[in-house]
């Protein structure tokens, strides 16, 4: 761990904080919430030392780079804005794309809005969502799941945050990544994130350790930064509109776990394996589910997610 270089780029108005290691073609990793570069540490160990250079950002909001407070300030055209003037400061043309969970999301819209910047994508947890003209993201998950289900919980700004500085943020980090419930996850208002009972030990792929690093950031930082990302869902739905039907261009491996949250959402499951993703994504060569494996994969399954990465990304 020792030797990930650190370091601060200054890209689209904002400071960002950059892990990175290795020499060769660029691979760029793409963190979701609650997260940080720290989520890629094995994959940026194992990939660097078979001959890439693996670069894993602290996204707009998150860790050591800067968090502009108002929401309207995270549309994914700010973010995937950060990711090429990033690319540009690196004096690099082409990356390898891996995302997950958020960072899965933006690469999906990395690869609408700039496919000329990507050699190949690999992502894990979320698979694309196509525009749904009728109904607004945070509505029609509203609709589907009611109130009390976390996205719609995250939309009022400053609310979940005084109810998360309520609950120690070691507790909070353990309650997220933790998590093997595949049912969508509800936070009733009255008890709220302080009712949930202790989590249970750690699993053997996460440590003290971890948890820590995860928490000190979180505390530095704050969670609104990264809350943002949910709180722009709906104002992403306007600006993708011109968007509408664009397929996913590059090739592209995707991988889920059977036990992950997203994979249960109604309607994805069919999505993934009738035909339709493969229409919307038509260069879609690899598609995973991995049993027994829950949401936060690429550190639940360090070695086996950096070798399905290294097996596509090595073709090209």
């Amino acid at each position: 761990m020792e030797k990930i270089e650190h370091t601060t780029v200054a890209t689209n108005g904002i400071n960002m904080h950059v892990a990175s290691i290795g020499s060769g073609p660029v691979i760029l990793f793409l963190h979701g919430f609650p997260e940080l570069w720290y989520s890629w540490r094995h994959q940026l160990l194992s990939l660097s030392s078979l001959g890439y250079r693996c670069v894993a950002p602290d996204l707009r909001g998150f860790g050591d780079t800067d968090a502009p407070t108002s929401a309207a300030l995270y549309t994914v055209f700010h973010i995937v804005g950060d990711l090429v003037g990033l690319l540009d400061s690196l004096g690099v043309d082409r990356v390898f794309l891996v995302g997950h969970d958020w960072g899965a999301m933006i690469a999906w819209s990395f690869c609408q809005l700039r496919p000329d910047r990507v050699k190949a994508l690999v992502n894990l947890s979320v698979a694309f969502q196509p525009w749904n003209p009728k109904v607004k993201p945070v509505d029609g998950l509203r609709a589907l799941f009611g109130d009390d289900y976390y996205i719609c919980r995250f939309q009022e700004p400053g609310e979940i945050e005084e109810e998360f500085a309520q609950v120690d943020t070691r507790k909070l980090m353990k309650i997220f990544l933790t998590s093997r419930n595949p049912k969508p996850p509800r936070v009733p208002k009255e008890t709220g994130y302080r009712g949930r009972p202790d989590p249970p030990p750690l699993p053997s792929w996460l440590s003290e350790k971890d948890i820590d690093y995860f928490a000190s950031k979180f505390n530095q930082k704050g969670f609104t930064g990264g809350l943002n990302y949910y709180r722009a869902l709906n104002r992403n739905w306007e600006l993708m509109a011109p968007w509408t039907g664009l397929q996913i261009k590059v090739p592209v491996k995707f991988i889920v776990g059977d036990l992950d949250v997203t994979y249960h959402i109604p309607g994805v499951k069919e999505y993934i394996h009738n035909g339709r993703f493969k229409k919307d994504v038509p260069f879609l060569q690899e598609l995973v589910v991995m049993e027994g494996v829950a949401h936060f994969l690429n550190q639940e399954k360090p070695e086996e997610i950096s070798m399905h990465i290294y097996d596509f990304i090595k073709k090209f």
